[in-house]
């Protein structure tokens, strides 16, 4: 964006004015690396040009999941092949989830406007602006501080689809949720019992009480008990954790059940998380295995308000730091111990 300023000093009638272009603080990389101290930076930098589908967001609040840092290394080497960037990030800006208010509006838009308050996904959220499509964005549910806000849209679309669209979730089914206490864990738990299912989480012992908080129905601490070779089976499982094969999961399913990989960072360098691309592979001849490729949307940002604002569904923070501190924030979602989501204060 550019605004017009005389020159500074005395000026004369011939003077032209001089284009000055509106700048941001914002989270810059131009370089992969497994150190986010030495990779990630914070710089003034222009803010982001407004296309005319695109919508302008005053950006309160971001979130950090595990996503930002896989993009912040450039691993697994298969997303530098899809498109990231080869040598460098292609989006100099880091972060994905964000809430904020609506600055501005490109000329095409019509689902909002300037002051609209609003969640989503967008390219460069770790910033004070960030430019995105209307249709990454939808309002912010009213009962959300806007740190909340943010923590939800990746996660929790993610979760919504595993257990609407790949699950088939049915109400009173038996779901278990391996990695219950994850980003996407902690929302899945929720939206299961909103959909009216028998919820179990997996989880460590440090963290039992918080899943449990949750509204899960039971919850197994994985140091102490192995579900696959003990205990109930299951009509769905979610596995986030990747600690386990397919086929030591499938062990505590329901014949007839379904195995939703979504993800985990149980993999190579390479091609990234196991279970995932083992389920991908196998599905078209195992009829249990479903893996998720789950894609932000703004209808799912407005089922999940609904939930939200009902009080079927609801974020847990665990820290929030302000934006000159990214790279600490990240060490600390690498290094597992959240207990809730990571939010970032702009």
């Amino acid at each position: 964006m550019k605004s017009q300023t005389p020159h500074s000093g005395t000026a004369t009638d011939t003077e032209s004015p001089v284009a000055v272009h509106a700048t941001m603080r914002a989270i810059v990389q131009d370089k992969y690396g497994e150190d986010a101290a030495d990779v990630l930076r914070l710089a003034e930098i222009d803010r982001p040009q407004v296309g005319d589908d695109d919508v302008l967001v005053r950006v309160h609040a971001a979130s950090i999941h595990i996503g930002d840092w896989h993009v912040m290394t450039g691993l697994p080497y298969l997303l530098r092949v899809v498109g990231f960037g080869f040598r460098a990030p292609k989006v100099r800006v880091r972060g994905m989830d964000v809430a904020g208010t609506v600055e501005t509006v490109g000329s095409n838009v019509t689902k909002f406007r300037a002051g609209d308050d609003v969640f989503g996904t967008c390219e460069g959220s770790f910033a004070e602006y960030a430019s995105t499509p209307q249709d990454t964005l939808a309002p912010k549910p009213q009962n959300l501080t806007f740190e909340q806000a943010a923590t939800v849209p990746t996660s929790a679309i993610a979760a919504l689809q595993a257990l609407r669209d790949a699950g088939r979730l049915t109400s009173g089914q038996r779901v278990l949720v391996v990695g219950a206490s994850g980003g996407v864990g902690l929302f899945a738990v929720q939206i299961a019992k909103a959909f009216g299912a028998e919820v179990t989480g997996v989880c460590s012992t440090a963290k039992v009480d918080l899943v449990r908080s949750l509204g899960a129905d039971d919850v197994i601490d994985y140091t102490q008990e192995d579900f696959t070779r003990s205990g109930p089976q299951y009509d769905l499982i979610l596995d986030m954790g990747g600690n386990r094969s397919l086929w030591q999961l499938r062990r505590a399913l329901r014949p007839g059940g379904a195995l939703v990989s979504v993800g985990s960072e149980q993999g190579n360098r390479w091609v990234g998380g196991k279970g995932w691309i083992q389920s991908m592979l196998l599905s078209r001849f195992v009829k249990s295995l479903r893996p998720l490729a789950s894609e932000p949307n703004q209808a799912d940002l407005r089922v999940l308000k609904e939930l939200i604002e009902t009080g079927k569904v609801m974020p847990v923070i665990d820290k929030t730091y302000p934006l000159s501190e990214v790279p600490a924030a990240i060490r600390y979602l690498k290094a597992g111990h959240a207990r809730g989501k990571i939010v970032v204060a702009v």
